[in-house]
């Protein structure tokens, strides 16, 4: 098999695997409602966190991390086995993030990619990944919003992998996962600007 036939069939698996709506699957286990009918109608742990389940909230966070982080760890071990272009890494870390906010599964309307992101950016570089979680959690701890905690981590994220490679493709990767976070937070900081953002641990509405 060819490096291009191998790394479009990692593509298209890091994106089935982004796809896979950890939300959905772990609240359906502890049978609650579906995530997408509450809250913030977002298939991610925050929300799944505002139906009072801790269980279920703590499963969604670790398997829309865990695809993250296995979907780069795996390509990273392809570019030694098969001799791929290092550039594979990336492509791969965009599909698996893309693949949870645009999940196939879902009708293509996914989750806001926060834990997704942060699994990836642990198999990419366990420091970035640990200084933008530690970010997060600064944040989240300090304010209580889950969105603005997402909104500065992603805004630090590039700056961060600027401080430690300088500057290389991944960093543009981290860049353009770090627009799309922010994206797809839009809505959250014009809650925040009107005082209308749940905090972390508010009950469904």
């Amino acid at each position: 098999m060819s490096t291009t036939l191998i790394t479009l069939f990692a593509v298209l698996a890091a994106y089935l695997l982004g796809s896979v709506p950890f939300a959905v699957l772990a609240s359906r286990v502890f049978g609650l409602a579906d995530p997408r009918t509450y809250g913030s109608k977002n298939p991610g742990a925050t929300n799944v966190l505002r139906a009072g389940h801790r269980g279920a909230a703590a499963l969604t966070l670790v398997g829309d991390a865990g695809k993250g982080w296995l979907a780069v760890f795996l390509a990273d071990r392809c570019l030694v086995a098969y001799g791929l272009d290092p550039q594979v890494v990336g492509l791969v870390a965009l599909a698996v993030f893309f693949g949870h906010l645009y999940p196939v599964f879902l009708g293509f309307r996914g989750g806001k990619g926060v834990a997704t992101a942060a699994g990836v950016l642990l198999a990419i570089d366990v420091w970035l990944g640990l200084a933008v979680l530690a970010t997060w959690l600064a944040t989240a701890i300090a304010l209580r919003y889950s969105s603005l905690a997402a909104l500065v981590a992603a805004t630090a994220a590039p700056l961060y992998a600027l401080l430690i490679w300088g500057g290389n493709a991944l960093v543009l990767v981290i860049g353009i996962i770090a627009m799309a976070l922010v994206g797809k937070h839009w809505q959250n900081l014009q809650r925040l600007i009107a005082g209308q953002e749940p905090k972390i641990g508010a009950g469904k509405s």
